[in-house]
């Protein structure tokens, strides 16, 4: 178990208790929920070591590596899915000037993106911890996703591009990662995170039941300002936030289910919905944020 005295990203002990959150996923156990006072990160406290948090990923329900059309949410997801893939290749060309180049996927599941990207032209590497989403891509995609671990043996100066969506939250090494995706990527380069944002609006509606705390296997909750205060303390600056605008609404489809034990959808689109149109004039206010991040040249 790991306790933090200070905050995981600024390294301030001004620490405090924010309130608990429950596993809705595998589990049913309750996380606390902490915030730096000085930089805003939230962060779960007391989460598993890397070597034990592998059991709260076991669930056909976990959606970023499942293919099922089970549940509403999963359906959702599956169809947006169709549709973000092309709109995140569009972005990802746009922000480097780039049609063709080589990109790394951290995180990559079971390897939709990657394979969207390489039937464009890209040449792809990928990197995932899970040995069952591996073993998918490869019999789905054809795809040679490599450990986890193999993100430290990539040389320098390799990707034009690199994304992480929705993994940053997952990642125990959280300076480790960023100081060596700053290695491998080219000057210049362009570095693409999406997470979830607590200063959302849809986060403040539904607080403890806001499904992308998503603990234990959350362990950070990152804001505008945190993040932008872990890019700095790299020597990277964020320099512009994307929102993704789909993920209020499943977002607050499974929060409605963990606020009230049942799944409304009618209650859950309209929170999403509200949700965006209150951050369309205020894009720090989205469910879900996409960092861009310059390399220096």
């Amino acid at each position: 178990m790991i306790r933090y005295e200070r905050c995981p990203v600024c390294d301030s002990t001004g620490i405090h208790h924010v309130f608990n959150a429950v596993d809705h996923t595998v589990t049913s156990e309750s996380f606390q929920i902490w915030q730096c006072a000085n930089c805003s990160l939230r962060f779960t406290q007391n989460v598993p070591e890397p070597n034990d948090i592998g059991r709260y990923y076991q669930s056909e329900n976990y959606i970023s590596h499942t293919e099922t059309n089970k549940g509403l949410v999963n359906w959702l997801y599956l169809r947006v899915r169709k549709y973000t893939l092309s709109s995140k290749k569009r972005f990802i060309e746009s922000e480097t000037g780039l049609t063709k180049g080589t990109l790394l996927d951290i995180g990559a599941g079971t390897g939709a993106f990657l394979h969207h990207m390489r039937t464009g032209g890209w040449n792809i590497e990928g990197v995932e911890p899970d040995s069952g989403a591996i073993e998918r891509a490869a019999r789905e995609y054809q795809l040679q996703l490599k450990p986890s671990s193999e993100l430290f043996n990539f040389s320098e100066e390799k990707f034009d591009a690199v994304t992480m969506w929705h993994v940053l939250e997952h990642v125990h090494d959280l300076h480790g990662y960023i100081t060596q995706i700053k290695k491998i990527a080219k000057p210049g380069a362009t570095i693409f995170i999406a997470v979830p944002n607590y200063t959302s609006h849809d986060a403040e509606c539904y607080q403890a039941s806001w499904a992308a705390y998503d603990v234990p296997r959350h362990l950070y909750h990152f804001s505008p300002a945190a993040m932008s205060e872990l890019m700095k303390r790299h020597g990277l600056a964020v320099r512009k936030i994307q929102p993704m605008w789909f993920d209020s609404f499943y977002v607050s489809l499974l929060s409605e289910k963990y606020r009230t034990g049942k799944s409304n959808l009618f209650k859950g689109f309209w929170k999403g919905l509200r949700s965006n149109m209150k951050a369309f004039s205020n894009n720090r206010r989205a469910s879900s944020i996409i960092y861009v991040i310059q390399v220096p040249a």
